[in-house]
């Protein structure tokens, strides 16, 4: 997320003073809330969605998401290469390669 998006999401939240409601337990709240509502966008379709909305709901998740990261102290870029190296772990090329099996089942 360029820095400027980091920024404004920041601003909008400080300038609300809703730093108070953003408990870690809150923000994971909001996020699974938020990707039902993204999950709503296809619910009768796979292909039949407005992707209008679909963008709304998705960067709904992805402010909540950085307001998490704050909240934590994480940085995205770090906790992402770290889950990314487990990924790769679990699922080898030459065994996940066109499949949709979960790990253990590889």
């Amino acid at each position: 997320m360029r820095q400027d998006t980091i920024d404004r999401i920041r601003a909008f939240t400080a300038d609300r003073d809703w730093e108070q409601f953003h408990t870690p337990a809150n923000l994971a709240k909001s996020i699974s809330i938020e990707a039902n509502e993204l999950l709503e966008c296809f619910q009768w379709s796979d292909e039949g969605y407005d992707i209008e909305h679909v963008a709304e709901e998705l960067a709904d998740v992805m402010v909540y998401c950085r307001n998490m990261l704050d909240r934590l102290g994480l940085d995205e870029d770090e906790i992402i290469h770290r889950k990314m190296d487990l990924n790769e772990q679990k699922y080898p090329v030459d065994k996940a390669k066109g499949r949709s099996d979960k790990y253990t089942r590889l």
